[in-house]
């Protein structure tokens, strides 16, 4: 039977037009598998992050943020504020946490732990899902975890009250581990101004920018200032662990003025009896020109090497979030040296820096490298990743440890240090006065490092430094005593209070 022309086409296996058809609609099936399967595996993360994708932000502001806990007890929060950004950020005593917790806010990003541990806190760290991968199979997020940090709330609170709206930093860390016990600065802020995506949030955000106290600076740790006369730890350290110095109570045969080498500039002191003094009298009353004088005699290699011991110039410390850089420059002159070695011209230091050099005289020699974050948690409280133990870096000797230990009592004792001493512990410490300004002329910063050790423990509890920049008082070490000193003993007798309640 003859078909019309053109109807042949219509049986099994007809002309190649209807073949290629079918071939061509199976090629455009697999094209566009391949395609979705490219967009959907391998292109899906830049996807996520493009600014323009708006899902990812409904998404992450769409649940409960996990918290993050001091003592136990969350000092962060979730607020239902309805709208596409659904949950926004709250702060339990937001001015006493913000050096720790930072701000988590819709419109400016976040900072500090709110910034480190936001996969933990968002939902999005695949360790919180039941099964690995499990939330990258099934686009789905967990519950947000906790953050469980290294705090002491009893410190934190006793450091802010103590400096009283004045501006300045503490520190304070537990000499044996690490842990940060303490971390302040004032002034500080609310974080929750900066939360949700309202206009006052952006009001608050050029506020506190355009604020000449920089309340959002982080002074404890991104702030570094001279150290002044704290410094004398290092460099008394390189003199012993060098066989500059050997016995503490010989004369030191050093002059009062000390003309710096080389020049005509001569280095007085504010205290008296200084002139060919001993190391520990020196020590006690905070002579520069013995000091500048055992810097220049130890030489810039030795001094230098000392100083990156205590933990100057490492660009890479994190506690998770980073760290200024403490300074000890690597390029001095005689004069240079001589100042550097008494805190001075370019030495520069953060508050964290200066409790680990506390706390290095604490624990027999060593750096335990400080840490604020102690475990994270799912919602329900199971632990998914704990901080784990790091070998501490020796910055000078035991022996000479022990001779420090030594001096910093007699300082706190018989020295410019009185106002630390606390009934029932063992206090070390060393004031200082940091010079700065046009000519020094600014008003001197007063610092004050220690430790301290209750007479019922086995090691000590807690190593403290304080600077505080509108200082009142003299322009002399005795400052470091008098406004500084006070506020690291109101730190540490919190620490003792809270480890003696411990049982520890």
């Amino acid at each position: 039977m003859n078909l019309p022309r053109g109807l042949d086409s219509a049986r099994p296996g007809g002309t190649p037009t209807i073949q290629r058809a079918a071939a061509l609609c199976a090629l455009l099936l697999v094209a566009l598998l391949v395609n979705a399967t490219r967009v959907q595996i391998f292109e899906a993360s830049r996807y996520d992050d493009n600014p323009a994708n708006r899902r990812q932000m409904i998404a992450r502001y769409g649940a409960p943020r996990g918290d993050i806990m001091v003592d136990g007890h969350p000092v962060t929060g979730s607020r239902d504020a309805g709208g596409m950004f659904r949950y926004e950020r709250t702060y339990t005593d937001g001015p006493l946490f913000a050096p720790v917790t930072g701000f988590a806010s819709q419109v400016y990003g976040t900072t500090m732990l709110e910034n480190t541990q936001d996969a933990t806190l968002a939902g999005t760290d695949p360790d919180l899902a039941p099964f690995p991968l499990w939330n990258d199979v099934t686009r789905t997020r967990s519950s947000g975890g906790n953050v469980v940090t290294t705090l002491n709330g009893a410190a934190q609170r006793a450091a802010y009250r103590a400096l009283g709206g004045r501006s300045g930093a503490v520190a304070a860390v537990e000499p044996s581990t690490g842990r940060i016990l303490a971390l302040v600065s004032a002034p500080s802020y609310d974080p929750g101004e900066l939360s949700g995506s309202r206009d006052s949030v952006a009001r608050a955000w050029e506020r506190l920018n355009a604020d000449a106290g920089k309340p959002m600076l982080n002074r404890a740790i991104r702030q570094t200032y001279p150290p002044g006369s704290t410094f004398k730890v290092v460099t008394a350290a390189a003199a012993l662990d060098a066989g500059v110095v050997r016995d503490l109570d010989e004369s030191m045969d050093s002059p009062d003025p000390y003309l710096l080498p080389g020049t005509t500039t001569q280095l007085t002191n504010e205290a008296r009896g200084c002139a060919d003094a001993s190391l520990r009298y020196a020590f006690e009353w905070s002579c520069n020109t013995v000091f500048a004088r055992l810097g220049f005699e130890v030489g810039l290699r030795n001094m230098t090497q000392t100083a990156e011991r205590f933990g100057f110039n490492d660009q890479k410390l994190r506690i998770p979030f980073s760290v200024a850089q403490s300074t000890f420059d690597r390029k001095l002159d005689g004069p240079q040296l001589a100042l550097s070695s008494i805190g001075q011209f370019d030495t520069r230091a953060t508050p964290l820096q200066m409790a680990m050099i506390a706390g290095a005289v604490a624990g027999d020699g060593s750096v335990s490298a400080p840490y604020l974050v102690d475990r994270t948690t799912t919602k329900a409280g199971d632990t998914v990743s704990a901080a784990e133990p790091r070998t501490p870096r020796r910055a000078m000797s035991p022996a000479t440890a022990a001779a420090l230990r030594e001096m910093m009592v007699n300082a706190v004792q018989e020295g410019t240090g009185r106002n630390a001493m606390i009934p029932g512990a063992t206090v070390g410490g060393k004031t200082g006065t940091a010079q700065h300004g046009v000519g020094n002329s600014g008003t001197p910063y007063a610092w004050f490092i220690s430790w301290a050790q209750a007479d019922d423990a086995m090691e000590p509890g807690v190593a403290v430094a304080v600077v505080v920049e509108d200082a009142a008082g003299e322009r002399g070490e005795i400052s470091g005593g008098g406004d500084a000193a006070p506020i690291a003993r109101a730190v540490m007798q919190a620490v003792l209070e809270s480890q003696r309640n411990a049982g520890r």
